[in-house]
C-alpha cells in the first residue's frame, strides 16, 4: 500500500514539473510546440520551418519575424517558451 502511494506522489509530482516547463523553440518538435496554450499546428510549424530556414533562435524576440507573431503574441508566450541553446544535432523542419 506505501509503495502505491508514494508511486502515485512522484508521477504528480512529475506532472507539475512537465506542466511547469518551459518549452525550447531551439529544439521542439511541431509536436511540443503546439502542447503550448496559444500556439496551434499552423504557428508551430511556422515556428520550426523559419528554424530550418534561418537557423537557431537568438531569443524569444526572434519570433516575430515568424508569421502569425507580434509583439503581443510574443509577449504572452514569454513564460512558456525560451529559446535555449541548441544541440549538437539540429531539429529538422517540418513536413509539408
Amino acid at each position: 500500500m506505501m509503495k502505491r502511494i508514494l508511486a502515485t506522489i512522484l508521477i504528480y509530482l512529475a506532472g507539475i514539473g512537465l506542466a511547469l516547463a518551459t518549452v525550447n523553440i531551439n529544439t521542439a518538435s511541431v509536436e511540443e510546440l503546439e502542447g503550448v496554450k496559444g500556439i496551434g499546428p499552423s504557428k508551430a510549424k511556422a515556428i520550426v520551418d523559419y528554424r530550418g530556414k534561418n537557423g537557431p533562435y537568438k531569443s524569444l524576440d526572434d519570433l516575430k519575424g515568424v508569421k502569425g507573431f507580434g509583439e503581443k503574441s510574443v509577449a504572452k508566450l514569454r513564460g512558456e517558451l525560451t529559446a535555449g541553446e541548441v544541440s549538437a544535432a539540429p531539429v529538422k523542419a517540418a513536413k509539408k
